[in-house]
């Protein structure tokens, strides 16, 4: 995961075709960052509001458009300050969703997921 300038990674996306999704960091504990998540993907009324559910949806996407998606989490200091456990859970499931949808991850699928942390 690289971080950049949100308003950078917004339009390196762009640029490459990609759907940006941007993640506000303004929250500072774990199930406001996982429900953000969810709201900026469109996630599905199935979700479980769980790390694994997190996992499921983030691999999944297949309803949103087909190519490559960036989840921009701006600001995910917040979080790494406030409670760093949950920090380092969330971005474990962010990390092993994208690998798991990169080409040869295991997902076959025409969607991609790449996650980037960005300042604000």
């Amino acid at each position: 995961m690289e971080q950049i300038d949100a308003k950078a990674a917004v339009e390196k996306a762009r640029g490459r075709g990609a759907y940006p999704h941007v993640v506000s960091g303004g929250t500072a504990d774990k199930m406001s960052t996982v429900d953000a998540i969810a709201a900026e993907l469109s996630f599905p009324d199935w979700f479980g509001r769980n790390l694994d559910a997190l996992y499921d949806c983030l691999t999944d996407l297949s309803w949103l458009p087909v190519g490559e998606h960036v989840l921009i989490w701006v600001g995910s200091d917040r979080l790494k300050q406030a409670d760093p456990k949950a920090y380092l859970a969330i971005r474990s499931v962010l990390s092993d969703a994208q690998r798991a949808l990169a080409p040869g991850g295991g997902r076959n699928d025409s969607r991609r997921l790449t996650v980037v942390l960005a300042d604000s």
